[in-house]
């Protein structure tokens, strides 16, 4: 089974990610930043990935090193998870519409971080929750994760719908990326025969 279970602590934060590639979509978070934890059950969900994570931050502050850290560890746990990446499909792609929202998720296992982020959120608020930490939040997964990101919101009025489609369309395209290809029969998916660089 592809599990991982990481902790990271610092004097901002102290995070605990205990994650399962191949689970069914069980999630539990108790994080203090409700609409994240939203957003990461359409993770849980839409990728069938068990998904745990227990967060402690400096919120009397605001919740930019609460959110950051927790992508950098769920980063760290996907990694760890992964492993090899023999016989993976390597690759993932979903688009993901709710009513007016659409967006487009591309993802490649590459071993090189990256991230293209083109999101214009409507407002800069959804509820409490500051719009512009998605970015920290995808920012630190891929640097962690070592995987190219893209990201599109191709259309949306409602902020929420926006979050959510990304969510769930980054969800779809991780469930894809990291399928067991059969016809791989246990190879590495690359011409340089490794994805670790």
């Amino acid at each position: 089974m592809r599990q991982a279970a990481v902790s990271r602590n610092t004097l901002e934060t102290q995070i605990a990610v205990t994650l399962n590639l191949d689970g069914s979509g069980h999630s539990r978070f108790q994080t203090g930043v409700p609409f994240l934890e939203h957003m990461l059950d359409q993770v849980a969900r839409h990728g069938l990935i068990d998904l745990d994570i227990a967060a402690v931050g400096d919120l009397h502050i605001d919740a930019h090193h609460t959110v950051e850290d927790i992508g950098i560890t769920l980063g760290q746990a996907f990694a760890r998870a992964i492993g090899d990446k023999k016989g993976i499909r390597r690759y993932g792609h979903a688009y993901v519409p709710l009513d007016e929202a659409l967006s487009r998720v591309v993802i490649d296992l590459s071993g090189r971080p990256g991230l293209v982020y083109n999101v214009e959120y409507s407002r800069a608020a959804i509820g409490q929750f500051d719009v512009d930490l998605f970015s920290e939040f995808f920012h630190g997964f891929v640097n962690h994760a070592m995987v190219t990101l893209h990201i599109d919101n191709l259309r949306g009025v409602n902020a929420h719908h926006q979050a959510e489609t990304i969510f769930k369309a980054f969800g779809r395209a991780l469930r894809m990326a990291v399928e067991v290809d059969e016809r791989m029969a246990g190879a590495t998916p690359s011409t340089k025969g490794t994805l670790t660089a």
